[in-house]
């Protein structure tokens, strides 16, 4: 395995994919502020998850390059249209996981709430967003590492990042770079894929079915000790 390149241009490596980062989280933040009310709106009325999440399904399967190249015109090239499209290929995992969350809210809490005089906005946001929240996150994961993955393609739109390594790599014929940019990918994506594994595991719903499966247990060692 040739890494010459990444030990001796460490340095821009280290820039291109700080880059690559600062470009996937802009996308990821636009993508959620779009998905989650759509993702709710879908979870309130069923009947709309067919054609919304059929169009969103349709649109994931066009073709990066192609889609890149269709904003050219309207967009230009660099960061913009870089952002849009990564944001728009991000909306299938994100409101297909709100939504499926949302809908998995045991409807008796949900009525217990309505019960104790909260609003509507207030059952969502002290109710159903918490206790969706390991599966909310697992959506999130999955678009976070898909736009990380995504995101070097958008090289070829002078968008930066690691992307940037691989299209000049093909060009210069230069098979060292071309592995740099690939393990930088594969180590950002790994590492994100961790820390949001490792923020599903720590919500409070998390823990407490964690609680749930483990008291059991203890309560049957005790009363075999006796």
């Amino acid at each position: 395995m040739n890494l010459d390149y990444l030990r001796e241009q460490h340095d821009r490596v280290f820039d291109l994919a700080i880059e690559h980062m600062e470009l996937s989280a802009s996308a990821l933040l636009i993508a959620i502020v779009v998905a989650l009310p759509l993702g709710i709106l879908i979870s309130r009325l069923p009947v709309l998850s067919v054609p919304v999440l059929g169009a969103l399904d349709v649109l994931y399967t066009i073709p990066t390059l192609a889609l890149l190249s269709f904003l050219i015109p309207t967009l230009g090239i660099g960061r913009e249209p870089a952002i849009l499209v990564l944001a728009a290929y991000a909306q299938l995992a994100l409101v297909r996981n709100i939504s499926t969350a949302l809908r998995g809210v045991d409807p008796a809490l949900l009525e217990a709430a309505r019960g104790m005089g909260m609003t509507g906005f207030q059952v969502l946001r002290k109710v159903r967003l918490p206790l969706a929240a390991p599966i909310l996150l697992a959506g999130v994961r999955i678009a976070a590492v898909s736009i990380i993955s995504l995101a070097s393609v958008t090289a070829w739109v002078n968008a930066g990042g690691l992307g940037t390594l691989l299209f000049d790599g093909i060009t210069r014929d230069y098979p060292s770079m071309i592995l740099a940019g690939t393990i930088a990918i594969v180590g950002i994506a790994l590492a994100v894929d961790v820390i949001f594994r490792l923020l599903e595991r720590l919500t409070p719903t998390a823990r407490a079915y964690r609680v749930r499966r483990v008291r059991p247990g203890v309560a049957a060692t005790a009363e075999a000790g006796r």
